[in-house]
């Protein structure tokens, strides 16, 4: 419908999708002790998912968030009391500004999302033992004009994740940093 009206549209797929149910940016799994999953939320990640951007100019956002949009036709959460998705801006879904209107959180949580396990103990306390923030929101793809290629758009959703690096040092650099931290920490006081 909407390029039949002269504006810009594509198919996007997120691969890894997230459903955030209760918008906490998170997507939280619940183990007990023995490791059995525990039914807690509504939280889900989706093989993929599959939506639609559209080229606008964005006068009530402010031009920053001109570009493209996500509309989601397929809408699993109400928003603003009605099964409705965006349009949401892709700029502010890269850059975290998830308190906009038109859904950006949901769809920030979708591609960007850390997928937390946690450990509930009988006491009802709970602890966080694995956080993975690479999971959701890979191969974010459209199709290509013209042909049947891929093309990647993984980076108008979100910045490159940022590589670990591991180093090693010997005990006795380690010891003496520790030591050089005392240091700091008396004569701070």
């Amino acid at each position: 419908v909407l390029r039949s009206l002269g504006i810009p549209t594509r198919v996007i797929t997120n691969f890894n999708s997230a459903h955030d149910r209760n918008i906490n940016l998170s997507i939280d799994k619940y183990i007990d002790i023995s490791g059995k999953t525990l039914h807690l939320t509504e939280d889900s990640v989706w093989n993929f998912h599959v939506w639609n951007e559209s080229w606008f100019i964005r006068r009530d956002l402010g031009s920053f968030y001109d570009g493209w949009q996500v509309l989601d036709a397929t809408p699993q959460e109400r928003s603003k009391g009605m099964y409705q998705c965006g349009p949401a801006s892709t700029r502010a879904i890269k850059e975290g500004d998830v308190n906009l209107d038109y859904d950006s959180s949901f769809v920030f949580a979708a591609v960007n999302a850390d997928y937390v396990t946690w450990i509930c103990y009988s006491n009802k306390r709970k602890e966080r033992i694995y956080s993975d923030t690479r999971k959701i929101g890979k191969f974010i793809s459209t199709k290509a004009v013209g042909t049947n290629s891929r093309v990647d758009v993984t980076a108008n959703y979100k910045y490159p994740e940022v590589k670990e690096i591991s180093f090693k040092i010997s005990y006795s650099q380690y010891k003496n940093s520790l030591m050089d931290d005392r240091k700091i920490l008396v004569t701070a006081v």
